[in-house]
This record gives structure tokens, sequence and C-alpha cells, in this order.
């Protein structure tokens, strides 16, 4: 397959499986999306994200060589949302290694606080965040407070998802 090609012919659901399916669990395709993911044009970059995210559900080891290049991209000024949106969905699905956990609360923290970003991306902020917590329960109330803070400004999803993250975060005081 000739993923740039794929990436440029259609933007769809059946597109992004298609690729999906073509990555499989080999860490090299994997390696070439994720290179498309960075590299692209600002058309190409939102594209590849979709399926980065849904391989990365389904093979979450894939994205361990790689996790420190996409945490520092997540930094780029001027990203599509669909890059943040989805950069967030990943990380909701992999356990995210102590050495990278206080970056990845540092931009989870930004992109959930910010009120111009798009609520898709806060409310996976906060799914990644509810998870950062959980591995370091110290954080739990903090964040809690932050979602609660949070909640009577966002949407019923956003509600919905800070409710069952307020949840968990009491289970672990």
């Amino acid at each position: 397959m000739n993923l740039v090609q794929a990436l440029r012919k259609t933007y769809s659901k059946a597109q992004c499986q298609r690729i999906v399916a073509w990555v499989g669990s080999d860490p090299a395709r994997f390696k070439t999306l994720v290179e498309v993911f960075l590299a692209g044009d600002n058309r190409l970059k939102p594209r590849a994200a979709w399926p980065v995210s849904y391989c990365v559900e389904a093979n979450p080891h894939l994205v361990r060589p790689h996790l420190a290049v996409l945490l520092r991209h997540l930094r780029k000024p001027g990203l599509p949302d669909a890059v943040k949106r989805n950069t967030m969905r990943m990380l909701q699905f992999i356990y995210i290694p102590r050495k990278y956990q206080g970056t990845a609360i540092d931009l989870t923290l930004t992109l959930f606080t910010n009120r111009q970003e798009a609520i898709a991306t806060r409310v996976f902020a906060m799914t990644v965040l509810t998870n950062l917590a959980a591995q370091n329960p110290g954080l739990a109330n903090e964040i809690r407070l932050l979602i609660e803070e949070e909640m009577p400004l966002g949407s019923p999803a956003f509600r919905s998802r800070g409710a069952k993250a307020i949840r968990h975060l009491r289970m672990l005081n």
C-alpha cells in the first residue's frame, strides 16, 4: 500500500479501517504511518492521526518506541484539532511509562483546561488525566477538583465522562 496516496485518496471511516488493517500489528508499518503523521502537511496529518489512534487502540505496544516523539509533536503550535484529538484518544489506551508521565500530565492539563480546545480533545484529555491519576494517586484529588470546576460549562458528553472520572478518582483516595 502506498500510504501517502491512500491518505490523500479519501477521508472516510472505511479508508481509516483499511489503513489500520494494513498496519495490523506490524511495527515497521506503524512506524511508516507515524512518520507520515509527524512529517505530513496540515492535510495529511489529520488524515494519518485517525488511523494512528485506531492502531494504538488495537495494538498498544506499537506506540512505545514513538511515545516521546509523539508527545513532543503535541507541543507544536497550530496543530489541527484532529491531531490533538487523536493523540489524546491514543494516549487513553496506553500505559504511559513513568519517565514520560510529567510531560504527559503537563500537555494533557494544558489541553483539558483550555476552553478553546474542541470538546472531544478535552474529553479524551480528561480520560488520560484520570488514567495518570490511577498511576499517581497523589494527583487524584487535584484532577478531580479540576474536572468538577469544568463540569458546569461542559457539553452533556463532557459532563457524562466527567461524572465517571470523578467517581473513579474518588475511589483512588
